[in-house]
């Protein structure tokens, strides 16, 4: 027979709401994007578990490392994924952070290693994105090369236009504006990424919470 799921608080925000994380993970306390201080603060008030899927990355007020170290030294299971959750579950996984995801991944791998490419503006009353994080564009543009859409060289030239704008300012349209790519493509990935665009930070984040939920079935 299983244990019971402890004490479990999910940091999240614009990745996946409040009402999924309680489908997913039923009877876990959900708080904003995490900032510092908020971790310990969480085991002071009894968790047990922590899921980071969002955080403010403002240097002055980003979760730092020391106090994830200490938390986890405390004997409480931190667990990462999709954005500031993925970037640190790669940094302390060899202090027994774990990490969940293509994002977090990427980052172990090597394949990303800036902290803008999880960066994104979003209103911080409705939870609203309004900016494309740049993993997203990512694993759309993989998507459409393998759809048939785009070339390599296609493909590399709209991530160098993506990671040429400024994280909050990052939206398909200005990537297609700026891009060396030819009219026609732009016009067809355009009308493609209406509906099949990836939102590789939500699937990072719903996985995350299923891969705990796993653990207490």
């Amino acid at each position: 027979m299983s244990e019971s799921m402890p004490h479990t608080v999910v940091f999240a925000g614009p990745s996946i709401s409040k009402e999924e994380i309680s489908g997913i993970l039923p009877g876990a306390e959900v708080r904003p994007p995490v900032r510092r201080g908020d971790a310990a603060a969480a085991v002071q008030d009894g968790a047990r578990l922590l899921i980071i899927i969002d955080g403010v990355f403002f240097q002055d007020e980003a979760v730092a490392h020391k106090e994830l170290l200490g938390v986890l030294k405390a004997g409480v299971k931190v667990f990462g994924a999709s954005s500031m959750g993925a970037l640190r579950a790669c940094e302390l996984e060899p202090f027994g952070m774990a990490g969940v995801g293509k994002i977090f991944e990427w980052y172990r791998s090597g394949k990303i290693v800036a902290d803008d490419e999880v960066g994104m503006l979003f209103d911080p009353e409705t939870g609203a994105a309004l900016s494309v994080p740049m993993v997203n564009m990512r694993a759309s543009f993989e998507k459409a090369k393998e759809a048939g859409l785009l070339t390599a060289d296609e493909e590399r030239a709209l991530l160098k236009a993506s990671k040429a704008i400024y994280y909050p300012e990052r939206t398909y349209r200005r990537v297609l504006k700026e891009a060396d790519v030819a009219e026609e493509t732009k016009d067809v990935l355009s009308r493609w990424l209406k509906t099949d665009a990836v939102d590789q930070k939500h699937e990072d984040a719903a996985a995350c919470l299923a891969h705990v939920r796993g653990l207490y079935d």
